[in-house]
């Protein structure tokens, strides 16, 4: 069982990667402390906002794996291909969602002006702009060069 411990801890496939999420899960919470003026423990698991977190986990996966085993192996080819669905999902499909939400819960508001209908509304935070998206990936590819020299 020691074995197994010490080569997951030492995996920096795998260390620096959820370390990046960790990290820019943390910033959201910070940013959130700036721009609002309160602590806001949900921020650490929540979805959306700034920087993408699952853009700089997807983005530290792929650089580390291209720093540890070279961009023509094809664990790097795979991580690859596998942070762009996911990047593309998240400034894509996740932000029209998110857009959506949002203004279904406006039409439904203006519709049913002081009669609650619905207990839940929608949540409007899924997925994250181009720079949030950005600023998760060049989180993600920097960490990781600078943890794999």
């Amino acid at each position: 069982m020691d074995n197994v411990f010490d080569s997951l801890i030492h995996n920096k496939s795998l260390i620096i990667p959820v370390g990046v999420w960790c990290i820019a899960q943390g910033m959201k919470l910070f940013i959130t402390l700036l721009r609002d003026k309160r602590l806001d423990f949900s921020r650490l698991v929540a979805m959306g906002g700034m920087p993408s977190a699952h853009t700089g986990l997807v983005c530290a996966l792929a650089t580390t794996i291209a720093r540890t085993n070279g961009v023509d192996s094809p664990l790097f080819a795979i991580s690859a291909i596998f942070a762009a669905v996911v990047v593309y999902d998240a400034a894509g499909l996740r932000r029209s969602v998110s857009i959506q939400a949002s203004i279904l819960n406006q039409m439904i508001d203006e519709l049913f002006k002081g009669k609650p209908v619905f207990e839940q509304r929608l949540r409007e935070f899924i997925g994250h702009t181009r720079f949030e998206v950005l600023i998760g990936a060049i989180l993600g590819i920097l960490a990781s060069w600078l943890l794999t020299i």
